[in-house]
């Protein structure tokens, strides 16, 4: 059998694939079997921030595989603890758990909720509350925490202790937190999944001032959009936010499995020894990969992002077949005259590999894409709007 007739005999049918195997590649450019080049601009859905085959990425990798590719968490190793200082001296953040996913890493940050909510207003005190058209993983505890509907349809009863308001209406917030139980509000600055759709700073403004009065967590999930993807080393600094829990995975180790929930002051100290735990969060080989990612994204790198995405955008933006852009930095949601499904389609045949959200074209590309493949990879998707 070829790997198309194997993988359909033999891996759990969860995923639509397209008819291309993926071989090879070198930074933004991927061959399949047959040999045919094509522009990512997908990045393995916001993972691969520094492309495919990095040099600077696989010599990290290596040196450590060479030296102990995992040790449980009974020890320390370097990379985990190097990694977890780099994260709270970027970020002003206290303290970093680490697991494997963005999925795992929102359910840290959902249980370090609970806890301090029952340690400081008491057991009653434990709803979490997210935005509507939200996207925060696919275990049931996250399955739950997400604020779209079809998603929870076949996997009731889902965890209880979680409540959804839509964007921007801070008044339906106030009504969910009239009975005290709410312990902490987790939000995407913008939702991925969910189109990318960014939020309003005006509201964004407001949220943290409201719950700074309410003494109610403020939790970003920044699974997709952090690590530079948005031309910020995280996309709530674009807002002025300064979150008490910060969540985040695919893009911090540029491809191997790495998510980390990092505290805030006023919750580092909450976890205790044995409330919680993961066999291979932290390990040597990701955290390595994490290092070369996170110590390439400094503000002149980021400001090189944000010339890339304001090249991209306005490549793009008003052009025929598009109808509008939306997103930031390198994170951009194109809605199309054309079905989204049937623009990428056109791209792919056309050497340009792109995704979707909801009804839009959705475009992640590495975040050191030059120019002239940003400039190629343009000029291919706008011919397949037309």
């Amino acid at each position: 059998m070829n790997t198309f007739e194997t993988d359909q005999a033999y891996v759990a049918h969860t995923y639509r694939r397209f008819p291309v195997e993926i071989v090879s590649g070198r930074g933004s450019l991927v061959k399949d079997a047959a040999g045919k080049e094509y522009i990512d601009m997908g990045s393995g859905i916001a993972v691969t921030s520094f492309g495919v085959a990095d040099e600077a990425w696989i010599a990290a990798v290596e040196d450590q595989i060479h030296r102990v590719q995992h040790m449980s968490n009974l020890y320390y190793t370097e990379p985990c603890a190097r990694l977890a200082e780099a994260l709270c001296t970027r970020t002003g953040m206290s303290r970093v758990f680490f697991g494997n996913s963005g999925a795992e890493a929102n359910e840290c940050a959902i249980k370090v909720a609970r806890k301090w909510a029952a340690e400081t207003k008491g057991p009653d005190c434990s709803v979490i509350v997210t935005l509507e058209n939200s996207f925060h993983g696919r275990t049931l505890t996250t399955l739950a925490a997400t604020g779209q509907d079809h998603y929870h349809e076949l996997f009731q009863p889902l965890t209880p202790g979680f409540a959804h308001f839509p964007a921007g209406d801070l008044d339906a917030l106030k009504a969910l937190c009239a009975g005290g139980k709410v312990a902490a509000v987790l939000i995407e600055c913008i939702q991925g999944e969910g189109g990318v759709v960014p939020l309003d700073p005006a509201f964004a403004t407001a949220l943290e001032a409201y719950l700074r009065e309410q003494d109610i967590l403020l939790m970003v999930d920044e699974v997709q959009t952090g690590n530079g993807r948005t031309g910020q080393l995280y996309a709530y600094m674009n807002y002025g936010l300064h979150p008490d829990v910060v969540t985040t995975a695919k893009g911090l180790a540029g491809g191997l499995p790495l998510g980390a929930c990092l505290l805030g002051e006023k919750v580092k100290d909450v976890f205790s020894y044995g409330d919680h735990g993961s066999t291979f969060g932290g390990n040597p080989v990701a955290c390595a990969a994490a290092l070369s990612v996170f110590t390439r994204l400094t503000d002149s790198f980021l400001a090189q992002v944000r010339e890339k995405a304001a090249l991209l955008r306005s490549l793009l933006e008003g052009a025929p077949g598009i109808l509008s852009v939306t997103g930031c930095g390198l994170m951009l949601g194109l809605k199309t005259e054309k079905p989204a499904a049937d623009v990428v389609k056109a791209c792919m045949e056309n050497g340009v590999l792109c995704l979707t959200a909801k009804d839009k074209v959705r475009l992640l590309p590495a975040l050191n894409i030059p120019e002239n493949l940003i400039r190629e990879a343009a000029g291919v998707i706008l011919s397949a709007c037309r």
